[in-house]
């Protein structure tokens, strides 16, 4: 077997049991990675200097073939009504089918990082059949000093094969595709499938898991630092401006998707940002825009003009879910590190389709708890297939997709932490207003950015607050350089009465969704719950 690059001379290939490789590919850099993705025909050269890789069929994750391992460990940890189980004799057999898949393999490895606080970080390994595989995750992990790499022992090892073809009678799951994750020896092997981003949400997924008995809050959110060295944390579901909004020039991105929150304070899991690039524009995003145009950056599923190679970012014919995986040194303004300390704020974002809730609310712990348990957003109308009015999506945590354990632990953990830091809670709409979707507009960017800035100074405690009627948090009567009317999303609408049956409706879907929740709560967040109240009350 020929190797090539920087590795622990004690911690090879055997460590995990692949023999009889053509080649394996230790540490190699964007260049490197490059010229071995375009050797092979794997993606193309962008004009932007990006290199553009296709995932084929899957364009996403396929969250219906992902599998823990149930065994004496995780029987009784792991929250199996979201978690597909699979036997570990399953397991070992499709472990052993992959690892003959790979012989004769020129695989590629990197050795990064999951965290990056040093006393709760993982070693992770990632062994990966592409080139730009082994370039994508490279970026979205946390890259070990050089002289790091002669030592490192990995903890959780990646194979990533995506020639490989599960077989549904042989290994227990339900297609040719297999993301199997066994949380007690710390493998994870995914295939048949060439989406990039089941790797990073694999290494989410296993710290969600080892995490929490630690007194250590796994997050799916974003997170900054201003000035004052406050921390604030953004938790919020795709569409509802996460990221966009922790990109603030006016403070420090510590990170954009996934963070840990320790007794240390905040840290980052990742190296790297996975952003968005579907209708992407240097008006709306200049930061992103700018970190998305540079040598090591890769594409995917982006659409190219055929001559030029110049990207086009409007064009959706491949997916919506269109990619770009860059380091995040290179956004202009990091936080050193990605850490910070304990938050002073977090930001609960919602894109209320409905038109029903008002743009920003001040939550009590309690009510923290239920809406970070409910996870609320909505589908607007025309985004999918017969989907004619607006949906609710509720993601209990921000994140249901990768929580191993149950989401109480989860919620219970959070609001402890808020309750020990004396931390504010806050809602933000960026959803509509004046009407529905269809009816009424998106809320404007410069009243929410307004008013994400005062909650962040401080400023907005100062405001005079009302009750709402149908959620009971605490809104704004009044904010300095925001229209008032705004602020009362029944005045926005001209049909009062529709809004009131709005308001019904949603506030229905809430109390609908959180009856799974009803018996692990305690009586304040029950009580935390919305409750239709009528216009005169």
């Amino acid at each position: 077997m020929k190797e090539i690059g920087l590795r622990n001379p004690v911690a090879g290939v055997e460590t995990i049991g692949l023999a009889g490789l053509a080649s394996i590919r230790w540490n190699l850099t964007a260049p490197n990675l490059y010229e071995e993705a375009l050797r092979r025909e794997e993606g193309v050269l962008t004009a932007a200097g990006t290199l553009a890789a296709d995932t084929g069929v899957h364009t996403g994750r396929s969250p219906k073939d992902k599998y823990v391992v149930r065994n004496a460990d995780t029987a009784d940890q792991v929250w199996w009504d979201n978690n597909a189980a699979m036997e570990p004799a399953s397991f070992d057999v499709l472990m052993q089918d992959m690892l003959d898949h790979a012989k004769g393999m020129h695989l590629f490895a990197q050795d990064l990082y999951g965290g990056a606080d040093p006393e709760h970080r993982i070693s992770v390994r990632v062994y990966t059949e592409y080139a730009w595989h082994s370039l994508f995750i490279r970026n979205l992990l946390i890259r070990p000093d050089h002289d790091a790499i002669a030592s490192f022992e990995p903890e959780l090892t990646i194979i990533d094969l995506p020639s490989f073809s599960a077989d549904p009678a042989r290994h227990g799951c339900r297609s040719e595709t297999v993301i199997a994750c066994d949380f007690t020896r710390k493998i994870i092997l995914i295939g048949g499938t060439s989406y990039a981003g089941e790797m990073k949400k694999s290494v989410f997924t296993l710290l969600n898991y080892l995490l929490p008995p630690k007194k250590v809050m796994p997050m799916h959110c974003s997170a900054n630092l201003g000035s004052g060295n406050d921390t604030a944390i953004f938790f919020g579901l795709s569409g509802t401006g996460k990221t966009t909004l922790s990109a603030d020039p006016k403070r420090k991105l510590i990170g954009d998707d996934e963070h840990g929150w320790s007794e240390n304070g905040v840290f980052n899991f990742e190296g790297g940002s996975y952003a968005k690039m579907i209708k992407l524009s240097a008006e709306a995003e200049p930061q992103i825009w700018a970190a998305t145009h540079r040598f090591g950056v890769i594409y995917e599923n982006v659409t190219l003009d055929p001559e030029t190679r110049e990207p086009d970012f409007d064009d959706d014919s491949k997916t919506e879910n269109t990619r770009g995986a860059y380091p995040i040194e290179f956004m202009p303004n990091i936080a050193p590190g990605s850490v910070g300390p304990h938050p002073k704020n977090i930001i609960m974002l919602t894109a209320d389709a409905f038109g029903v809730m008002p743009p920003i609310a001040k939550l009590t712990p309690a009510q923290a708890m239920y809406h970070f348990l409910s996870g609320y957003t909505a589908k607007i109308a025309g985004t999918e297939k017969g989907v004619t009015e607006p949906q609710a999506t509720f993601s209990t945590c921000f994140g249901a997709p990768f929580l191993p354990r149950h989401p109480v632990e989860y919620g219970n953990l959070l609001r402890a932490l808020i309750a020990e830091h004396e931390v504010d809670c806050w809602l933000l709409n960026t959803g509509w207003t004046g009407g529905a979707h269809g009816v009424g507009h998106r809320m404007p960017i410069a009243a929410t950015r307004t008013l994400l800035d005062a909650a962040l100074d401080g400023s907005l405690h100062e405001a005079t607050f009302r009750t709402d009627a149908n959620f009971g948090f605490a809104v704004p009567v009044a904010v300095p350089g925001v229209d008032a009317t705004i602020l009362d999303p029944r005045a926005t609408w001209s049909d009062k009465a529709g809004y009131d049956r709005q308001a019904a409706k949603l506030v229905s879907m809430f109390v609908d969704n959180f009856g799974r929740f009803a018996d692990h709560v305690d009586a304040s967040v029950l009580k935390a719950a919305p409750e239709l109240k009528t216009a005169a009350e």
